[in-house]
């Protein structure tokens, strides 16, 4: 049913990353009226643990979503939805009634690495996986879970064997965004596009997903422990009761789906259109598009699997650490709380872009790896490790700062030639959303690293946050999904410059390289990280 026609209508927004939360208040075609985040902390635990607390999700929405609502740009009744996106492979065990029996294992978390090669090994084996299993998996699926144990079904066989109190207790297992679904409508439910990564669905009839009774028995998790499924551009239902007291909005205000954070950026970037691409670069990163084929490369651990978008596959990949390493330069080398302390600049990262324009395209060789918390693609690899490699008495803090920019922009490359391969034809100029995309300076190392144009995309770590919203008018019948570019501005474009082709071309094979002379000796010291 279309909201009626007159002054705009309102999509409350809600953006639930993993190291900050975004709530915004955006008109059904995608204009963002106003915005508020919070930040989000992590708790890291040994051998590869990585959780959040439920309740401290909950509590940073609602109190956000008051600060937004607050500031009166629109008028109560005019908000006729609210749609979710989030952190996307993590898991909340609850009870029947809702409640959380476990903190949130998140996407992060490489605990179930070995109940998942348990799983999927046996017999001969192809990538490490036993053929017998990896042909439905493949065949079904579009791909399989990987050796790092970082997907959801990872987590929930972690429970089970490491927490199996809390694994029998549980009525469901959700992930985040239908955690927040539950708590907001009171049903349990989880989206064609959310339930990928727990890798016992049937993807094949892209409009009727459905679980697998062959895959669930291979993973050793009753169908009775995951929730129904519906369309990601559908309504789940209306918000219930003490939810709209809690948040002061009408009880009408119907919830859709929503989807996990890579699936609304591809839609916040405006790249929905089959082989446009995005890249997204926050704490961690991604080079997607949407593909009208169901394929998977093993090799490259990526595959288009259901997109948000009805009838669509998107072509999924990430690269677990990008914008972390800024943050990790900046709050554990250069202002550290220790006995060297000093005061952190109000605004350290435009600090750090006039830091690396100073220095020349290259870092004089100096190179960057960005494998803080090993890697999923181009290659899975929990056990690498990054760091800087060729530094030498004249390199500088700028050197640093400028090098781990061009390495997050080597590794996008090297993403990137994988995609293309995938694709079977190069990506075109790809739309830059995410809080990477703020700095021109960036913008331009990737330009010219990837040797193609950049689309900055105006207000792009609001990505997300849009991206929900137009799907929320698609679900609601408001636009087509076709539209959905027309509603996306770029704010600058960034063309490749010729004069930097050579080095980055020199850097990058290095870049490959280093990875491949130095695997081993990583395997080795991380022998005993999950």
């Amino acid at each position: 049913m279309n909201p009626p026609q007159g002054s705009p209508k309102f999509i409350l927004a809600i953006d639930l990353g993993t190291s900050a939360l975004k709530v915004a208040l955006v008109t059904t075609d995608g204009e963002i009226r106003a915005c508020e985040q919070a930040a989000q902390s992590v708790t890291l635990l040994p051998n590869g643990g990585a959780e959040q607390k439920p309740d401290d999700w909950w509590q940073a929405i609602v109190q956000t979503a008051q600060r937004v609502l607050s500031q009166q740009v629109a008028p109560v009744d005019d908000i006729i939805a609210i749609a979710c996106t989030t952190q996307w492979s993590g898991t909340v065990a609850v009870d029947r009634a809702g409640n959380p029996l476990h903190n949130a294992i998140i996407w992060m978390d490489a605990r179930g690495a070995p109940y998942i090669q348990r799983v999927t090994g046996g017999g001969i084996a192809i990538e490490g996986y036993g053929i017998t299993k990896l042909v439905p998996w493949l065949r079904k699926t579009g791909g399989i879970p990987g050796h790092a144990g970082k997907d959801s079904i990872a987590h929930i066989l972690w429970l089970k064997h490491e927490r199996p109190d809390i694994y029998r207790a549980t009525h469901k297992f959700l992930e985040p965004k239908d955690y927040l679904n539950l708590r907001l409508t009171g049903k349990f439910a989880a989206g064609y596009d959310s339930i990928i990564l727990h890798w016992v669905t049937d993807n094949r009839r892209i409009a009727h997903v459905e679980y697998d009774a062959q895959l669930l028995k291979l993973v050793g998790v009753p169908r009775d422990k995951l929730p129904d499924l519906k369309p990601a551009a559908s309504v789940l239902g209306t918000l219930a009761p003490e939810m709209a007291r809690e948040f002061g909005l009408r009880e009408d205000v119907r919830v859709v789906m929503g989807t996990p954070d890579v699936q609304s950026a591809a839609l916040g970037s405006g790249a929905v259109r089959d082989f446009d691409a995005h890249l997204y670069v926050g704490t961690s990163a991604w080079l997607c598009c949407h593909v009208p084929f169901k394929k998977t490369d093993l090799t490259h651990n990526m595959a288009s699997l259901p997109s948000a978008l009805p009838n669509r596959y998107l072509l999924t990949n990430e690269q677990e650490s990008a914008g972390a390493c800024l943050t990790y330069l900046r709050d554990n080398l250069f202002f550290p709380d220790d006995a060297l302390a000093t005061p952190q600049p109000a605004h350290a990262y435009r600090a750090f872009d006039a830091l690396a324009a100073n220095v020349p395209a290259g870092s004089d060789k100096l190179i960057f790896t960005p494998w803080l918390y090993g890697e999923r693609t181009p290659v899975e690899d929990h056990r690498v490790r990054g760091g800087f490699f060729n530094q030498s008495l004249q390199t500088t803090r700028a050197h640093l700062v400028r090098a781990v920019m061009e390495g997050v922009a080597y590794n996008a490359r090297w993403l990137c030639d994988a995609v293309e391969q995938f694709c079977g034809r190069p990506p075109d100029a790809l739309n830059f959303i995410g809080g990477g995309a703020n700095s021109d300076v960036w913008s331009q190392i990737f330009a010219d690293v990837l040797n193609r144009p950049i689309h900055q995309v105006r207000d792009p770590v609001q990505a997300n946050v849009r991206g929900v919203a137009l799907l929320a008018s698609v679900a609601l019948g408001v636009m087509p999904a076709a539209e959905i570019p027309a509603h996306v501005a770029i704010a600058k474009r960034f063309a490749p410059n010729p004069e930097t082709r050579r080095v980055y071309d020199e850097l990058f094979a290095e870049f490959k390289n280093l990875y491949r002379a130095n695997k081993k000796i990583y395997a080795r010291l991380n022998r005993g990280m999950q």
